[in-house]
This record gives C-alpha cells, structure tokens and sequence, in this order.
C-alpha cells in the first residue's frame, strides 16, 4: 500500500485531487439527506445506497490512476502546440470555467447520443433512486471511453492541463449537490440560468419527455441555447429504459461494453459487414438495423 500511495503522491497535483478533498463533505451531506427521508420510503434503499457508494469509491480510485498514466501525460502532449501561454488569472479562469461548461456540455450530450460513450456514462444512469449518492455512481472506464478528450481544445487554447481538470472537477462537485430529492424548484432566475435539482431530476427521468433532456453541468443555458432543455413537470421515473438490475459491481461497469460487442458480433454473423458492426460504436444506443426484432 504505501508504494501506492508514493506513487500517488510523487504524480498528482493537488489540483487533482480537488473531489477527493470535497469527499468529507460529500458523505455528510448523505449522511443529512438519509436522515431527513430515513421514513420516507423509495428515496433511499440500503442496497442501492451501498452499490453506490461502493462505485464511487472505486471510480475515485482507478480515475486518479488513470489520470496519472493516460490522462495528464495526453493533455500535456497537446499543450506542447498550443496557440497561447494562457496565465491564470480571475477573469482567465472565469473563462475557463466556461469553456469547459460548454465542453461538458458536448461530453454529456455525446455520452448520451453516441453508444461508445453511453457504454461509459450508462453506469450513472443505473439507479432506480435519486438521492446524493446516485451522483457517486461514475465508470471506471471514462478515460479509457476518452471523455478527457472534448477538454484538451482548453490544453490547445493554451491553459496548462492541471487547471482544465481543476475546473472540471469544481463542475463536478457542484453537480453532485443537483442529484437530490431534497430541494424543489429554486428561485426563477436561478432555474432559469443554472443546472438545479429540478433539472437534473428530470433528466435521470425515463419518462418519454424527459429522455435526452438536460445536459448541463452547472448552468442550463446551453441547453435552453440548444435545445435540449426540458422543465421538470410529470413526476420522474428514475432510471434506465431498459433496466440491468445487477449488485456485482463489475458487471454494473461491464455490462453495456459486453451488450455492444455481443451487437457488433450479430452484425458479423448475420450480415458479414464490418461497416454494420462499426456502426454501434457511434450511433445512438438504441440503434439496431431495420429487420431486427
């Protein structure tokens, strides 16, 4: 354990362990939430709660792994042709913050519209239930899927990699506040420019109306902007359309990845197109040929 923990701290930037950092903060908030519904039934099941928790730990884990093997050596890579030198003031970090809400923006709506990403982002969704640990509920295998990739356009612009992920993780941790049952709607000026937990319940929704809705990290206007925007109105039924009800933790972060390739083998067997069995890596995950059942 200990040369683990030299290797960890021989690599990372204390930028980078920003969520780490706010993870005491995180388990009190679930510790006041679980109690303020500890007798209102179906917001929080000790199952769901402890498959949670247990996603999230190891997703902390292997995502600072990642990070120091794949992730800051790529940025880095790519910072070395970037168009400025960009110092990091108040208003520079503003703009990157913006910046890479825009690009989370992009991510998340791909990681819903594209299947190679869903097969990463899917995991988040898996949840019957909404309460703060749902937001804990993350793939061992964004990096790998590349999600760190519709961030380097900031590493190109010129702001040095550790400041990108700084800010993305100061996104994140907003947005495990918006994964919540707790609050209803906020004021109209907030609903109207930020990502709130109205929103965001309606977009862990199954309904019809809400499939696809709600992208953003921690403002909304992009959605209104492009419209992908949806108002929480029907009750939301949490979840996934298809559900895969699992408590092994492995196959909970496997089981899209093995359904995609178990498509692409069909497509190969009963078809013989390469170009078909492709196919499922960027088309939307509900894709399937004209004359499949």
């Amino acid at each position: 354990m200990e040369p683990l923990l030299d290797f960890f701290r021989q690599h990372l930037d204390p930028r980078d362990l920003t969520l780490l950092l706010l993870s005491p903060l995180f388990m009190l908030s679930i510790a006041l939430e679980a109690w303020r519904f500890r007798k209102v039934p179906g917001v929080y099941t000790w199952r769901d709660t402890f498959m949670s928790m247990n996603s999230g730990g190891s997703y902390l884990f292997v995502d600072l792994l990642l990070v120091i093997v794949l992730v800051i050596p790529a940025m880095q890579w790519v910072y070395q042709f970037r168009l400025w030198t960009i110092e990091i003031t108040p208003w520079t970090f503003f703009a990157l913050f913006m910046g890479v809400e825009l690009l989370y923006y992009g991510f998340h709506r791909a990681s819903h519209r594209i299947r190679w990403f869903w097969c990463a982002h899917v995991v988040h969704h898996g949840s019957e239930h909404m309460n703060f640990t749902t937001a804990l509920r993350q793939s061992w295998f964004y990096a790998i899927a590349g999600n760190w990739l519709f961030y380097t356009p900031m590493v190109w612009l010129g702001f040095e990699p550790h400041w990108v992920l700084f800010a993305l993780s100061l996104n994140l941790g907003y947005q495990f506040f918006v994964h919540t049952q707790w609050v209803g709607k906020l004021p109209a000026w907030f609903e109207w420019l930020f990502n709130t937990p109205s929103h965001h319940r309606a977009h862990h929704g199954r309904n019809p109306v809400y499939i696809d809705r709600n992208f953003g990290g921690t403002l909304i206007i992009f959605d209104r902007l492009f419209g992908s925007f949806v108002p929480e109105q029907e009750a939301v039924d949490y979840g996934l359309e298809h559900p895969v009800p699992t408590n092994n933790l492995v196959w909970l972060n496997v089981h899209e990845w093995a359904a995609m390739l178990k498509d692409m083998r069909r497509e190969l067997r009963e078809k013989g197109s390469w170009w078909l069995a492709f196919k499922h890596l960027w088309a939307p995950p509900e894709w399937e040929r004209g004359d499949v059942a």
